[in-house]
């Protein structure tokens, strides 16, 4: 409807009638002048600042212009030697808006997930970087046409809604704006269209620029189409050119692949656009190769984007050659944007309808075809389907209340008419396009049975029975209803005659011919009456017509009408009369009696129930089952197709090539008569679903039905597989084995049967039941199987065989007279608790799975103490493990047991107005299902104080069961039909800003009552769960201790003592008690250094000078003092505090380092940025110095070049980096490990890159550096576990002070005013520190400790930051910042600034940024608050506020901005360095990388690219010669374990391919050159290990974790042959090679190996044109005996020899430290090499006879296998767990955990 009054176009500045200024804005220099060129009045808009001289439309920013074309035309022309810029604010369907710029002051493409900037070029130069700047002088008037749905579509895969604001900037002129869905032609004049005929929109007169005669409009004007000729943005920008048939494309450009980024939708694969600039051209007609790019990234893992221009479906192909300027373009853009919905609990919805599993409900014979033949609209029930038949991709109209009873689509498929069949029937109309109600309306039929709709859409007619049970016929039109009016009814009648078919006619909207029992009547509508006159059927006037069909011949004038005698009658309407009449009949064999085919109906002839007609075809279908394709001379049946039940409708599709039939048994297909193939589109049960069941390894569903039947469906495309019918037995409860193909179901006669789904067979029956199967489980494990019965029975089965056997039955232990439920029965999720309802029903029972013991029983009926009546339970569900709670589901609510004690944990009230039948909890207990009648309710059961839900209608019959889909990211719910959901939170996460965890790390530290979830670098960076969950403590928060005496202990700790009480003794802040006595400070010695004790007396903290009595140490520039007694502490609710990433392995010992010179190797690059450090980058604009850490690496890199320096020395994780004010020294800090028991910190020399000076202090980490004003000091701060605070001298690096902090402190830094001050922020308070010098001591006064305002309402101060003297801003836990004025000591401003803990704070000038764990980074203009400081505690924050916002893909943990706070880098969580430009708006990635495990490394057949495969599921592909990232592809929930590198085609070298392996089993193939999925196959059911291409590249072979190895075609996705040899142990390696032609004695040029964990290793000669393997050589070695942890060998190893292929290298196989050579030749080992540890990668040079090897003690060796030299390097810190060779020799990849180090060959 608002599409209707802005067509066919608006003049936006017109219809807002901007000259009166009182619908839009003006600001700065805008005034009206007369143009010469136009002749007529323009907006001039000018001024040196484009943001302050504008025209905006609307007037503010709560308002929306609302306009809906599709195409903006903006009439403007740029001022000369001038900057202009143009914005637009456009609204998404999901309510998104996305700010579009356009400039010529933009050099570059630009993105974010709502930010798109496009340079515009003014003049094409001859070189990239000439294309963009000022206009130049005598620039031209342009339209300038914006295709804003393709932009919003292609640039961010979002779908445009309308455009919301304008605001166009100086400096240009501007005639106005219009919108419009019509694509206008500028060039062509309205008579010159009309008068050559062009198939063009000519631009209408008011928006057309005036032409002179003779002239040509390309020469005065300029047209710009963007994006330009198709959908997609254009590979390459077209250059301005003189006349359209000149326009070329520009010779030299740039050619990068495609850089994809993940998508913020329900979508698991998405690629970035083609970077395109906007360049002014002469209105060229350039064909651009590109279209819709295909989606790589979040949730579907294959999609095809069909034209967005217009309805194709056909795939588009990417364009492989485009332009990019910006080389980081594989951004995160998108994945930023879903990753937000994370940040709070639930978006609005959280669900997502995404399919239905079913047919009509009310009746199965409304199935229509769309127009284009395309669709088919079918009812299910209380929804209408759109299911598109190429894709099976479904849409949805929801309104409706009850099951669809009719439905009508006009000839148009502009308008679909539906109606309800629940009394008083409901009618709505709907736009069918959108999807949007256009009118409901209450029919005065009581119940409508049949709707039909005129071609025009202006009538609709409705059949249907009034209360009395008469027929009535109503006639509405509907010719307003999208015009702002209603439908009308114009004639309604009622008739005694039966009609069950009625139809208008297509040449006359005002006839309508029904038929039914003994009548065919032709009916007329004329001065709003309805009439109607009998057809004369003579003989026939006793027959029961069932359907009618109008002839599609131009002249014909036949009408059709079958009936249930078989009978199919020709009438000529014009003459009412019968001209032929036809009865179908069985086919009689001779010497039989009885027909061939049996009818349904009582006599001879076979009833039809439907019939359609084409132009020369008929199709009946009938009740026997067959559909029928006759010519409308009925001489002989063209073709014949049975179904499995009786059909219901048929219908031809309008091009009459297509059959579409439905069933009464719930099947809709269609036939292709050109190909004579039936294709079945929907099965469906045809009765109540009563209760399913998931299964995991191969997403499958069960289903049992009321309809006596057990179907197994694919839950991918929504397809049945399977289906079990018991006609004597109903099915009552199902279950899937967890381990076996094959399912359990349970009967109402007791029968419990198991099922197998490879043999479609009964495996067993068990009838130790007397009543029907109520509830059926299997255990987690597999091993048992429990069901109930209505009699109170429970049995036990042992189930890891495959015919089951029955254990142990007990009678009267289940209650009885409960109602039926799927959830009466669980199974904890450890499979050890097995819980039920019963004895009664008031009663909760837990017994042990194994013995059937009792454990606890539970009384529900007396929970709630204050209730009068009894409650009893419905449905139960364990918890996800360990919390091991049990949920339970009573009349009105749902409660939460613990399973050990009984108690009542929590209660959700007022769940569903009754009971809910089934509940079902996510595996990560975030998300609570419950169902009753026909809602479902999502819960947030995270929350623990009152959580929220939303309630999801749609079912039109009670929902019997709800449960997840065995991914988590959907849910299913079954009732009347089969509902599949689409989940769209995404799964839960560390809390915003941290990385998820690493399994194995114990929690040492204990979290305080208040404390959030712990944050990323406690759970480690692989992206995977933590094991363990920490346990709060039940200690008070931590409170200032006040010391009564010095203590009589020596190391460092208080004693407290009480006037009231005994004196106690703590390591810990806990332990700190209040008393009234003296304050004292406490000083003492240990190990030569004093540790401070941190007192309070009033206002006065001291820290006193350390005397120096320690001895220096004999290491140059290194000084040591050392504490003890290290005081345990809770972590602080702050994410700013460094904990070191989990590692299992140690630094080796006594390993040498190669001679200088002499090394063979020489670290050139390092991929990667350490998110788990904090303020561990360092950027001098004025300098460029550029520096960030990277493992134990301090990294240097030049951002023009990308040359990197690598600054070795630190043996741990590097936490945080200082430079002194001069940039000449550079401070990093380093955590602790076993083999250092301090901290070191280093002091490099930035020019020389040197380290200076080693200082040892701290014993857990450093969590902060800070040098002062004049770098003649550096202060360092321990972690909280530390709680140390440090001074060091510059001048000679000794420790000068040093104390022991009773409470953590957060962040630290020296005035900018002077060095004699220094400021910390902690728990409650900032301390100001005033420095004193006497002689050589140094002191620390405290000159103010002021506690934070109750007002802020914050515990913790988190960051700090100077800002104009005398302000300091400090960053909250809470999010709000503080301002303090530090000569009056105190806080006089306080604003609100984040949602999240902002642990980033840079001031200067008038702007201040802030940085928090929710990722967001914001640019506050300050420069009024020196001016509020006057005001004191009466200031108010309106007068700060926000210039800039930016999300990005992870919690801010380092940032540094240029002095005007204009650009600066900024560090995330994630791994990533990005580069921010505020004036731009922009975020452009310059570091990152994996953010968990590194898996694999492979590489190109040219070398040009390699590609790596993490744990975090992504495919990253990088460019060798940059390292920058160039394709990502990212499959969310799992891990990618291995990877290869298809060989170059002869044929097709241009191809690239890549396969990877998942842990799910999957198999993913890559097209590179594409930017697309092209395959998914699923061999195995287990995770898959290793993954390699046959030689020829035409086999993949993939090996899992369960030892088998999968023999599979890549181009069919079919496995054809599984090679068990290597069964019950995982596959480590899988190589393959080529070889002579019966080399070896076997047949075929193949040969490859596979290498399991067992120490076997089998060698295979593979001939693949018969797809025949042959065993070569079988190894196997005894397992090693030196282990250290004898549960984890190492990995089996094992490679073909590249400069001899008879040889293996093997590694990790037999008892001893060493590499084998074997020969297959002469089948014994020839060579060993000895190694100093176990192996854990390894890889040989295919150049010069090299080896590397990987040891998990850190440590890279590189072997000279002719000499057995060999060198050991240092690098990583961690497990060297990946070693690759490029395939030219001359650079080696290794990767320790996420990092990846390039290393170059430096003798190849």
């Amino acid at each position: 409807m608002a599409r209707v009054w802005q067509h066919p176009f608006i003049n936006v500045f017109r219809h807002f009638k901007v000259h009166e200024w009182k619908r839009s804005t003006k600001e700065g220099d805008v005034a009206t002048v007369m143009d010469k060129t136009l002749k007529c009045t323009v907006y001039r808009i000018r001024g040196s600042v484009s943001a302050s001289n504008y025209i905006q439309l609307p007037k503010t920013s709560t308002q929306s212009l609302g306009l809906t074309g599709r195409y903006l035309y903006v009439l403007f022309r740029p001022m000369s030697t001038k900057h202009f810029i143009i914005h637009l604010n456009l609204s998404t369907e999901d309510n998104q808006v996305i700010r579009v710029s356009l400039s010529n002051f933009f050099k570059e493409f630009k993105s974010t997930a709502t930010c798109l900037q496009f340079p515009f070029i003014c003049e094409a130069g001859t070189s990239r970087k000439d294309l963009a700047g000022l206009a130049p002088p005598g620039a031209r008037w342009t339209c300038l046409q914006l295709d804003l749905h393709d932009i919003i579509l292609v640039y961010l895969n979002r779908r445009y809604s309308h455009l919301k604001s304008v605001q166009l900037c100086a400096n240009l002129l501007i005639q106005s704006l219009y919108t419009s869905d019509l694509c206008f032609d500028p060039a062509v004049t309205v008579a010159e269209a009309q008068r050559a005929k062009l198939p063009i929109t000519p631009m209408p007169r008011e928006m057309a620029f005036p032409v002179p005669k003779g002239e040509n409009w390309h020469d005065r004007y300029v047209h710009i189409r963007f994006p330009s000729g198709s959908s997609a943005a254009p590979s390459k920008p077209v250059q301005r050119s003189c006349s359209p048939s000149e326009a070329v494309l520009p010779r030299h450009m740039p050619q990068l692949l495609p850089c994809p980024v993940a998508s913020s939708k329900s979508r698991q694969n998405s690629v970035s656009p083609v970077v395109q600039m906007l360049v002014s051209t002469a209105s060229c007609r350039a064909s651009s190769a590109s279209g819709p790019l295909p989606e790589i990234g979040l949730s579907c893992e294959y999609s095809e984007v069909s034209s967005v221009g217009g309805s194709s479906g056909r795939r588009q192909e990417p364009s492989t050659c485009v332009e990019a300027t910006d080389k980081h373009a594989a951004g995160s853009d998108l994945q930023v944007s879903a990753q937000k919905l994370a940040v709070s609990f639930l978006p609005d919805p959280v669900l997502r309808l995404k399919g239905i599993i079913g047919l009509g409900g009310h009746s199965t014979k409304w199935a229509l075809w769309t127009k284009d033949g395309a669709a088919i609209v079918y009812p299910c029930h209380a929804i209408i389907v759109v299911l598109r038949i190429d894709t099976r991709e479904q849409r949805f109209f929801l309104g409706h209340t009850d099951k669809v009873s009719a439905l009508a689509l006009d000839r148009s498929n502009s308008l679909l008419a539906s109606a309800q069949a629940q009394v008083p029937s409901m009618l709505r109309l709907w736009d069918f396009q959108t999807g949007d109600c256009l009118s409901l309306f209450r029919s005065p039929v009581h119940t409508i049975c049949s709707l039909s709709i005129s071609g025009s859409g202006a009538l609709l007619c409705g059949i249907g029975k009034d209360q009395p049970g008469r027929t009535m016929v109503v006639v509405w039109g509907t010719d307003q209803v999208g015009r702002g009016g209603e439908a009308v009814i114009l004639a309604k009648v009622h008739t005694d005659v039966d009609i069950q078919a009625f139809d208008v006619a297509s040449f006359d909207e005002t006839r309508m011919v029904s038929c039914g029992r003994g009548s065919v009547r032709l009916w007329r509508l004329r001065s709003g009456g309805l009439r109607s006159c009998p057809v004369d059927l003579g003989e026939h006037h006793a027959l029961e017509f069932m359907d009618l069909a109008f002839g599609q011949a131009q002249d014909s004038h036949m009408l059709y009408v079958c009936g249930r005698s078989g009978h199919i009658l020709e009438i000529d309407y014009l003459h009412m009369a019968v001209r032929h009449a036809r009865r179908l009949l069985p086919v009689q064999t001779l010497g039989s009696p009885l027909p061939q085919k049996q009818t349904f109906s009582s006599g001879p002839g076979i009833a039809i129930s439907s019939l359609s007609v084409s132009q020369t075809t008929c199709a009946v279908g009938s009740e026997d089952g067959y559909l029928r394709l006759w010519p409308l001379d009925f001489s002989s049946v063209l073709l014949e197709a049975e179904h499995e039940g009786p059909i219901s409708s048929v219908h031809l599709s309008p091009d009459g090539l297509r059959v579409l039939s439905t069933t009464s048994l719930g099947h809709l297909g269609f036939l292709d008569i050109p190909s004579r193939e039936y294709n079945v589109l929907v099965r469906s049960h045809t009765a109540p679903v009563l209760a399913l069941a998931t299964e995991c390894s191969r997403g499958q569903l069960a289903t049992v039905s009321r309809d006596h039947t057990v179907r197994i469906w694919d839950l991918v495309t929504l397809q049945q597989l399977y289906d079990f019918t018991s006609p004597k037995e109903a099915p009552c409860a199902v279950a899937f084995h967890p381990t076996q193909p094959a399912f359990f179901c349970g009967f109402s006669n007791g029968v419990v049967r198991s099922f197998s789904l490879e043999a479609t067979e009964v495996l067993m029956e068990h009838r130790c039941h007397r009543g029907a199967i109520t509830s059926l489980v299997a255990s987690p494990d597999g091993s048992l199987l429990f069901s109930t019965c209505s009699q109170g029975t429970l049995a036990q089965y042992d189930c890891t065989r495959t015919h089951c056997q029955v254990l142990h039955v007990a009678a009267n232990i289940v209650c009885q007279d409960a109602c039926p439920s799927p959830n009466a029965l669980a199974v904890s999720g450890d499979s050890r608790l097995l819980a039920f309802v019963g004895p009664s029903k008031y009663t909760v029972t837990i017994m042990d799975v194994a013995s059937l013991d009792d454990l606890l029983r539970v009384d529900v009926s007396t929970l709630d103490l204050a209730s009068s009546r009894l409650d009893s339970a419905i449905a139960i569900c364990f918890g996800p493990a360990p919390a091991s709670h049990l949920l339970v589901s009573m009349s009105s609510k749902v409660v939460v047991l613990d399973s050990t004690s009984g108690r009542m944990v929590r209660e959700l009230s007022s769940a569903h107005p009754m009971a809910s039948p089934s509940l079902a909890l996510s595996e990560d207990a975030r998300f609570l299902l419950t169902a009753a009648d026909r809602a479902i309710k999502v819960w947030d059961y995270s929350a623990q104080a009152g959580p929220s839900c939303q309630v999801y209608i749609g079912h039109s019959e009670p929902v019997q069961a709800v449960a997840f889909t065995p991914d988590q990211q959907q849910l299913l719910s079954v009732g009347d039909a089969i509902f599949l959901w689409d989940i769209l939170a995404l799964p839960k996460r560390s809390p915003p800003g941290s990385d998820q965890g690493s399994p194995g790390a114990p929690q040492t530290c204990e979290a305080g009552p208040n404390t959030k979830q712990l944050e990323d670098s406690v759970l480690g960076a692989n992206g995977l769960p933590r094991q363990q969950v920490p346990m709060p403590s039940q200690t008070p928060p931590p409170q200032l201790g006040i010391c009564a005496g010095p203590s009589e202990r020596g190391d460092g700790a208080f004693s407290v003592s009480d006037e009231e009480g005994p004196s106690e003794e703590s390591h810990s802040p806990k332990g700190f008690r209040q008393t009234s006595g003296p304050l004292m400070l406490v000083q003492k010695e240990a190990c030569g250094a004093g540790d401070g004790a941190w007192g309070a007396a009033g206002d006065s903290w001291s820290l006193g000078m350390l005397p120096y009595s320690h001895d220096r140490s004999s290491k140059r520039g290194s000084w040591s003092t050392r504490r003890t007694g290290a005081q345990p502490a809770a972590r602080p609710d702050s994410y700013k505090h460094f904990t070191a990433r989990y590692k299992a392995s140690l630094m080796a010992k006594n390993v040498s380092s190669p001679p200088a010179g002499g090394e063979l190797l020489r670290l050139k690059a390092v991929v990667g940025y350490n998110g788990n450090g904090r303020a561990n980058m360092i950027w001098r604009p004025d300098t460029g110095f550029f520096a960030y850490t990277c493992g134990h690496l301090v990294v240097v890199e030049d951002l023009h070049s990308g040359a990197q320096q690598h600054w070795l020395g630190h043996p741990e994780e590097i936490s945080t980096l200082a430079l002194s004010h001069d940039a000449q020294v550079l401070a990093s800090a380093s955590g602790c490990s076993g083999a250092t028991s301090c901290c070191q910190i280093r002091i490099w020399d930035v020019p020389g890159g040197s380290c200076q000076q080693l200082l040892s202090y701290h014993c857990t980490a450093v969590q902060a550096l800070a040098f002062s004003l004049d770098d003649r000091l550096l202060v360092t701060l321990g972690d909280y576990r530390d709680c140390t605070l440090a001074l060091w001298s510059t001048a000679t690096y000794e420790l000068m002070s040093s104390t022991q902090l009773p409470e953590p402190v957060h962040d630290i830094a020296f005035s900018p005013w002077g060095a004699s001050e220094l400021a910390c922020v902690g728990q409650g308070a900032l301390t100001l520190w005033l420095m004193q010098q006497r002689g050589a001591d140094v002191s620390l006064q405290v000159h103010h400790r002021d506690p934070i305002p109750e007002a802020v309402g914050a515990g913790e101060l988190t960051s700090l930051c100077y800002g104009a003297k005398p302000l300091l801003y400090c960053g909250s836990n809470a999010g709000q910042v503080c301002v303090w004025d530090t000569h009056a000591g105190r806080c006089f401003l306080t604003w609100e600034a984040d949602d999240g803990e902002i642990g980033v704070l840079l001031c200067s000038g008038s702007r201040l940024v802030t940085g928090s764990n929710t990722r967001r980074l914001r640019l506050w203009a300050v420069g009024a608050v020196p001016e509020l400081r006057c005001k004191g505690s009466g200031a108010r924050s309106s007068s700060v506020f926000m210039e800039r916002e930016l999300t990005l893909d992870g919690a801010i943990v380092s940032a540094v901005f240029h002095d005007s706070m204009d650009m600066g880098v900024v560090g995330t969580t994630a791994g990533t360095l990005w580069y921010v430009s505020w004036d731009e708006g922009t975020s452009t990635r310059l570091i990152s990388g994996h953010r968990s495990k590194v898996n694999e490394v492979v590489f190109s057949p040219r070398e040009s690219h390699c590609a790596t495969c993490g744990d975090d599921g992504s495919v990253r592909v990088w460019s060798l010669a940059s390292m920058e990232l160039v394709i990502q592809f990212q499959v969310l929930n799992q891990s990618c374990l291995c990877l290869a590198w298809k060989p170059p085609l002869c044929a097709h070298p241009e191809q690239q391919h890549v396969a990877a392996g998942y842990s799910d089993g999957t198999l993913r193939v890559f097209s590179i050159s594409q930017t697309a999925m092209e395959l998914k196959m699923h061999p195995h059911t287990a995770a898959l290990t290793a993954i390699t291409f046959s030689a020829n590249g035409q086999t993949i072979l993939s090996g899992d974790k369960n030892g088998l190895v999968a023999l599979s075609h890549p181009r069919t996705g079919m496995t054809f042959q599984v090679l068990s040899d290597h069964r019950g142990a995982p596959i480590s390696t899988i190589q393959s090679t080529s070889k002579e032609y019966g080399d070896f004695g076997v047949e075929g040029t193949d040969l490859w190996l596979a290498a399991s964990g067992d120490q076997r290793v089998s060698v295979w000669a593979s001939d693949w044109s018969r797809d025949c393997c042959e065993l070569v050589d079988w190894l196997s070695f005894p397992a090693p005996t030196l282990l250290e942890a004898p549960g984890c060998p190492p990995p089996s190893l094992a490679a073909f020899c590249p400069w001899d292929k008879a040889l293996l290298v093997c590694a990790g196989l037999g008892p001893h430290l060493e590499v084998v050579f074997y020969s297959l030749r002469q089948k014994q080992v020839v060579d060993k090499i000895p190694l100093p540890f176990f192996a854990v990668s390894l890889s040989l040079s295919p150049g010069a006879r090299f080896l590397a090897i990987g040891f998990a003690e850190r440590v890279l060796r590189l072997v000279n296998c002719v000499s057995g030299a060999a060198q050991d390097f240092f690098g990583h810190d961690d497990s060297v767990q990946v070693c690759r060779f490029s395939p030219a020799a001359s650079l080696l990849f290794t990767a320790a955990h996420n990092e990846i180090l390039v290393w170059e060959v430096m003798d190849c």
